[in-house]
């Protein structure tokens, strides 16, 4: 599951040895609504449901009741000479039913703005941008700004 990457080695210097896995897995928020316990990831296709499971209790110790998994086919684009091309590799989607007592919620990084305020903020700047332009070429007898003298 695991591959090592050495320290270059030195003379009379301690041997250091780092392990890193050889998957990844990106934790990805879906449209659909899950329980509070299931969490989506994004993994490679060559993953099993057991990889899955070890990797998040032994790496980053969460406890793992049950994990479902699914092959996400992307599909098979043409170009317009009609050759076939690949945006981006099929990937696995892992669904992990944390342990009991245990949730995840994303966190709200922007607030929910109102967005009717922030549209009549906005509309009041470009009207008052607009009077004070209309102001400035009625005062140059309706001459733009750059036929300037």
């Amino acid at each position: 599951m695991s591959y090592a990457r050495y320290a270059r080695f030195l003379p009379g210097g301690p041997q250091r040895r780092v392990f890193f896995p050889d998957f990844y897995m990106k934790m990805v928020r879906t449209n659909k609504k899950h329980p509070p316990n299931v969490v989506v990831f994004h993994c490679p296709v060559q993953m099993t449901k057991h990889d899955v499971k070890n990797y998040l209790e032994q790496i980053y110790k969460v406890p793992v009741a049950r994990v479902n998994t699914a092959i996400q086919f992307v599909p098979i684009l043409r170009d317009h000479r009609n050759r076939r091309w690949v945006p981006e590799e099929d990937y696995r989607r892992a669904f992990v039913t944390l342990g009991e007592g245990e949730t995840f919620e994303f966190p709200d990084l922007f607030q929910p703005q109102d967005e009717k305020e922030n549209r009549e903020e906005v509309l009041e700047s470009v009207q008052k941008k607009e009077r004070e332009k209309t102001q400035q070429l009625a005062a140059r007898g309706g001459l733009s700004s750059w036929f300037g003298v």
